[in-house]
């Protein structure tokens, strides 16, 4: 028998290729592009309002006059120095905000007790919105960087502790029956059961929170503040500069949806071994 060489063995079938993935499919440039109209079209009449006097009188100026604003405002230094002002406040109050949150979610989460005896006063607190403990911390603390991060935590962390709870309370049973049969220990179980099948819903908590925490500080800034973003619109509004004014509200849309964007990508990523899972 002639011995066997590698020409007589059969040739595997190739591997699909996959097809290239640097540009976007049909579905996703379609909703990129639905998404032009809306504001092209609040655009062109926002420029015919403002060239023609009988609509707005010498009171909304021109989107080339704001776009003039800005950079000028960018290049002089003061709209940088406000953003910067606005950016770690934020920052400083979110970090302590997420820290609460999370703790207090767990808590409440992984302990029915924790939870019978903490959740109702939580709510009480939660439905006091950020301005109803203005004038109180105002007494307390004054109107210092303190009030900033008081308020920004709190609302950060009233998001943030919500769904990690429900994220927590949320995790299948027959999941944690499963690792009780592999006999996982209690961190075992945290930290490859509990957690991972509750990140989901605790990142959109934290999603929502670093919203939420941009919209109180932009708030505060406009009633209790002499620098930062809120003041650089309370400043325009009061001098009547709307060119001030909507050149500093464009700049608070395009940083909160840019934070909000950052964190999308971070989850993407995150979650992105559910995805290949299933």
């Amino acid at each position: 028998m002639r011995p066997v060489s590698l020409a007589d063995l059969p040739m595997p079938l190739a591997a699909p290729v996959a097809p290239p993935t640097s540009w976007p499919t049909w579905p996703a440039l379609r909703d990129r592009l639905l998404a032009w109209p809306l504001p092209l079209t609040v655009l062109a009449l926002w420029t015919v309002a403002a060239h023609f006097e009988w609509i707005a009188p010498q009171v909304l100026p021109a989107p080339e006059a704001v776009a003039l604003t800005f950079k000028d405002s960018l290049l002089s230094g003061e709209l940088w120095a406000h953003l910067q002002v606005s950016l770690l406040r934020v920052l400083a109050g979110f970090a302590v905000g997420l820290v609460g949150g999370l703790s207090l979610g767990v808590a409440m989460g992984l302990s029915p007790t924790v939870k019978d005896y903490v959740y109702p006063s939580f709510k009480v607190f939660a439905q006091v919105p950020v301005l109803g403990w203005l004038p109180l911390l105002m007494l307390l603390v004054g109107i210092d960087e303190a009030l900033k991060v008081i308020l920004v935590s709190k609302a950060a962390l009233v998001p943030i502790a919500l769904n990690t709870c429900k994220g927590i309370e949320g995790v299948p049973t027959r999941h944690i029956e499963v690792a009780r049969v592999l006999k996982f220990t209690r961190w075992q179980l945290l930290s490859r059961v509990v957690f991972p099948a509750a990140l989901a819903p605790i990142w959109n908590g934290v999603r929502y929170g670093l919203t939420h925490a941009w919209l109180a500080l932009v708030v505060v800034e406009l009633l209790a503040s002499s620098e930062g973003l809120g003041f650089m619109i309370v400043y325009g509004r009061q001098l009547f500069q709307l060119d001030v004014v909507l050149a500093a509200v464009a700049v608070v849309g395009a940083v909160g949806f840019a934070l909000d964007t950052l964190l999308a990508l971070v989850e993407h990523r995150l979650l992105r071994w559910r995805r290949e899972a299933f």
